[in-house]
């Protein structure tokens, strides 16, 4: 769906509008940025629950005899490590080990799977994944404008879905999925994982029965502490749990390695995209990482701010809050690696200030996954 103005709408548009959402433009999408403020948003999700419509994120299925030898040369991680059932989280890097887009598989049977994609790259990573499928048997087929995805997160995640839907719910664990559920009598694919640090599941269901099901959300949480959550509350709560936002830490110039997350990159899992230039950013050292750091001097640190060290710029800014949890203005930087120690200080421009800084752990949050 699409308005005047050319931006895209998800199926539960109107849902948002008569909840009192504050709408804005990302990636193309009328999306909510808040309903009742990001600070409350953050700590229900910390603390009860929140329910998010992420509906702009992008599915696509791969189906054929050669799909396992296809995502293995697709992706960082080894896919051939899960099986019927499980999601594995993952990165497609161009040749150079920047990253096209961090990915989400699902895999249903040996030579089908499923992948979630970020909303911004949807027609770059189709594009991408097409064009490296030439030498396989792989049929592969953008589902993005025929379904919708709603995340249910925090504590109280469970036993708000699971009031509603036909199975038990302890028999989905962390990072797996079924794909014969029925929410509130609709069939819908339940997954549990997250994007916040907490426990919780996201619904994989038609357009037609999203807002049925979002409503029946709603409902099933309005004694349970339950809020709808917007794109502000779901970047900050994945702040706050090291996990990154494509564009922020994770970019075509910047590689899995220097993000701080070679675990998911299986250097020894045989070729693939990228391996070759990874393989050398390893074997000579990292000039520059991700780091977190914490103000010591007042001010709120932004994306793509100069971190200096001197008098001289050593790095910038990936994403910085004031932590609504921690109530610290903290970020996570790109710096050069002589810079990278935890307790090394560092300054951040601020505007027309110079401001102190220090390096930290990057654990802002400990994360509370149902394992």
């Amino acid at each position: 769906m699409s308005d005047i103005a050319g931006l895209k709408r998800t199926p539960l548009f109107d849902a948002h509008m008569q909840l009192g959402a504050r709408m804005v433009d990302f990636a193309g999408w009328e999306m909510p940025i808040q309903y009742e403020g990001i600070s409350a948003e953050h700590e229900a999700v910390r603390t009860s629950a929140g329910v998010f419509d992420v509906s702009h994120m992008g599915e696509v299925e791969f189906t054929g005899p050669g799909t396992l030898d296809y995502l293995q040369n697709l992706i960082t991680n080894d896919v051939s490590s899960i099986n019927d059932n499980q999601m594995l989280y993952t990165f497609m890097c161009y040749p150079d080990g920047g990253v096209v887009d961090d990915i989400i598989v699902y895999r249903r049977k040996d030579d089908s799977y499923m992948a979630i994609i970020n909303a911004s790259n949807i027609d770059k990573d189709i594009a991408w994944m097409r064009e490296q499928a030439g030498p396989y048997d792989v049929d592969i087929k953008d589902r993005s404008d025929d379904l919708s995805l709603i995340a249910l997160q925090g504590p109280n995640a469970h036993e708000i879905l699971g009031e509603l839907v036909d199975v038990d719910l302890n028999s989905i664990s962390f990072f797996n999925f079924s794909e014969d559920v029925k929410c509130s009598g609709r069939p819908c694919m339940v997954s549990r994982s997250g994007y916040t640090g907490e426990d919780g599941f996201e619904i994989c269901l038609s357009n037609d029965d999203a807002p049925f099901v979002w409503s029946k959300l709603i409902d099933a949480g309005a004694d349970k502490g339950l809020k709808p959550c917007g794109l502000g509350a779901r970047d900050t709560l994945r702040f706050e749990a090291n996990l990154p936002l494509y564009g922020n830490e994770l970019s075509a110039s910047i590689t899995p390695l220097e993000a701080g997350f070679g675990m998911f990159v299986k250097l020894d899992k045989g070729d693939f995209i990228g391996r070759d230039a990874l393989v050398k950013q390893k074997e000579e050292g990292l000039t520059r990482k991700i780091v977190g750091f914490e103000m010591i001097e007042n001010g709120i640190p932004r994306h793509g701010y100069d971190i200096l060290s001197d008098g001289k710029v050593i790095g910038f800014v990936t994403t910085g809050y004031n932590s609504p949890t921690l109530k610290k203005n903290i970020g996570l930087a790109m710096v050069d690696v002589e810079h990278s120690a935890l307790g090394s200080e560092i300054d951040v421009q601020i505007r027309r200030k110079i401001l102190q800084a220090k390096v930290i752990k990057r654990r802002f949050y400990t994360k509370s996954y149902k394992k």
